[in-house]
Parts: C-alpha cells; sequence; structure tokens
C-alpha cells in the first residue's frame, strides 16, 4: 500500500474518532432536558443558545427535503448502473468494481441510520408528526453528503467531456452544501446533531475514497506483473 492511500485510510479514521468522541460528549457533557417533553440533551447550552437564536424554518426544511429526494434518486441511479451491467455482462462479477464497492457503502449508510433510530442519542428540538423523533447524527446530512460527494468521484470517473463533466461535479457539489447549510438553518435539528451528520458522513465518503483508490493502486501493481 502506497503511502497515500495509507493517509487516506488515516484521515477516515481521524474522522470516525472525532464522530465517536463527538457522540461521547453529546451522551455525557452538560445534558439538560430543553428538548420537547423535556427529552434530555448534551452540549445544551450550545444547542439551546443555537437551537433559540435560529428558530424553525419551514422554507429550509422543504427545501432539504426536496433535494434530499434528488440525492436518493442519484443514488438509485448508480444502483439500475450496476443493475444493468449486471444484465449485460451476465455476470455480478463483471460489475465495475467502483460500483460494486459503492452498492457496500450505500448499505452501511442504511445500517447507520437504522442503528441510530434504535438506539437514540436525542431527539429533535421540534415535534413531529409522530410526537419525538430520533436526531442525531442528522441522518439527511449524512446520506446526502456521502451519495453527492461519492457521486462526485463517479462523474469524474465516468464522464469524458470536460463540460458535462464539470457540470455535474458543481452540480453534486452544490445540492451537498445547500443542503448542509439549509439543514441546520432549517432547525429542526441542534447543531451537534448536524455536526455528527458531517463527520459521519464525511468519514464514510473518506473511507470509500481510500478503498477504491487502494483498488485501483492494486489492480495497476497487478498489470505490471
Amino acid at each position: 500500500m502506497k503511502r497515500k492511500n495509507q493517509l487516506d485510510f488515516m484521515v477516515s479514521g481521524v474522522l470516525f474518532l472525532l464522530f465517536a468522541v463527538l457522540t461521547v460528549m453529546v451522551r455525557t457533557i452538560d445534558v439538560k432536558p430543553i428538548g420537547p417533553e423535556a427529552s434530555l440533551v448534551g452540549l445544551a447550552s450550545v444547542n439551546g443558545f443555537i437551537s433559540g437564536f435560529l428558530g424553525v424554518n419551514l422554507f429550509w426544511y422543504q427545501i432539504t427535503e426536496w433535494l434530499g429526494a434528488a440525492a436518493v434518486m442519484t443514488a438509485l441511479g448508480f444502483a439500475f448502473l450496476g443493475l444493468y451491467q449486471w444484465i449485460k455482462r451476465k455476470s455480478i462479477r463483471k460489475i465495475d468494481d467502483d460500483i460494486i464497492i459503492l452498492g457496500v457503502f450505500y448499505l452501511i449508510v442504511i445500517g447507520f441510520y437504522i442503528l441510530f433510530e434504535v438506539f437514540i442519542v436525542n431527539y429533535r428540538p421540534v415535534m413531529g408528526p409522530e410526537g419525538l423523533e430520533a436526531s442525531y447524527p442528522s441522518s439527511h446530512t449524512m446520506t446526502v453528503l456521502f451519495i453527492m460527494a461519492t457521486a462526485m468521484m463517479q462523474f469524474h470517473d465516468r464522464f469524458k467531456t470536460n463540460l458535462v463533466r464539470n457540470g455535474a461535479e458543481t452540480a453534486a457539489a452544490v445540492m451537498l452544501c445547500i443542503v448542509v447549510i439549509g439543514r441546520f438553518l432549517s432547525g429542526v435539528h441542534w447543531f451537534t446533531d448536524i455536526l455528527g451528520g458531517i463527520f459521519l458522513g464525511a468519514a464514510l465518503v473518506m473511507l470509500y475514497y481510500s478503498v477504491t483508490e487502494y483498488r485501483k493502486t492494486k489492480q495497476g501493481l497487478s498489470g505490471r506483473r
């Protein structure tokens, strides 16, 4: 493994560590009943101040919901690409490696979503239609960050025309930024929920990048033998 690959994996590990540390802090430091129905929230002084300052903005909430749906459609597009390759090439082993790896990571993202729906760290600062809703980390932030960042990598490798490639990458980057910032401004999550979603999403992106780059390096070495 080249030194760059090692550094990539180390960056991913640091991001996972930051997420773990933040999670422990949210569970143990300055925990107060400042949420709806006196639900407990960690780092309450910071979260309470920011939540009170921002309030709730339904405009940004709706924008991020629609863009989240667009991100899911993007993920489905890559899933259908893998299915198309499987059918056309008549073997699951002949699907492009990066698409298979991407599919595995989509399942990991879903796994994290389910995990924090079961093991609830804290609830949202606003009541949902069915009452209290799990809020940490912001699954919306995590999911869109991962889907659109990895989509940019896919666009870079798959689109040969500079204009199309640059346009697709720019659109994905803009969507990612709007969702992360908009989700924060919407006020439907505590500040630490958004930060946790960023840390976890970025960690998964870096791990995906590290794995795919390692795979390319390994294939390059095999090709020279």
